[in-house]
């Protein structure tokens, strides 16, 4: 793999993880959305990492933290008895290390982690696909994707799951049933002899 993504992940019976993986402008935020209470209702304690492609701060110029921060603490964590939040600067670094956050969220013990972005990541993942937005489908030159959520039928690889994108209750279904799957899902698909994925 390229851009600073290592060929593997190290992975935890404990901590299941899934990638949520599509084309911007599909919806993996608003689906997300929608998904994030629907699996809190069903028991599940779910944590998000998201991608971001451009420079972000979640600091307001002028505060306490954004100044401490700027004076040079690295990490800056900022408590209340509502949130807790920490910033870090990562100058030199092309690109976020997935490893490095998911390390970051393992002590808060979630039922589950959803990766949103981080694409090129070896991890299982659920690839989301709308024909309009006029982008390629990812599941067959990734043999992490395990289904693919779409608004259309779709011609899929042998063992990869055809979810209806529209099928919240379904989705929801597919989702919460993860983390019994994830012991078995630590790996990617199989390559058929000719080297394509089945």
């Amino acid at each position: 793999m390229s851009d600073g993504v290592p060929e593997s992940l190290s992975f935890d019976d404990d901590l299941p993880l899934l990638g949520i993986a599509a084309w911007s402008g599909t919806g993996k935020t608003t689906l997300l959305e929608q998904l994030l209470p629907r699996l809190g209702e069903r028991g599940l304690r779910v944590a998000v990492i998201k991608h971001a492609h451009h420079a972000f701060d979640v600091d307001q110029p002028g505060k306490d933290s954004h100044r401490l921060r700027q004076a040079g603490a690295s990490p800056m964590l900022v408590a209340s008895r509502a949130r807790v939040a920490l910033m870090m600067e990562t100058p030199g670094r092309e690109e976020a290390d997935l490893a490095e956050l998911i390390d970051m969220v393992r002590p808060q013990h979630p039922d589950l982690v959803l990766v949103e972005g981080f694409k090129a990541w070896p991890l299982p993942k659920l690839e989301l696909h709308r024909p309009e937005v006029g982008k390629s489908l990812r599941v067959a030159e990734d043999r992490w994707v395990r289904a693919v959520a779409s608004d259309a039928i779709l011609a899929l690889p042998e063992g990869v799951e055809a979810l209806d994108l529209n099928d919240l209750e379904a989705l929801t279904d597919w989702i919460a049933a993860w983390p019994a799957r994830w012991p078995a899902s630590q790996r990617p698909r199989e390559r058929t002899r000719e080297g394509a994925t089945p």
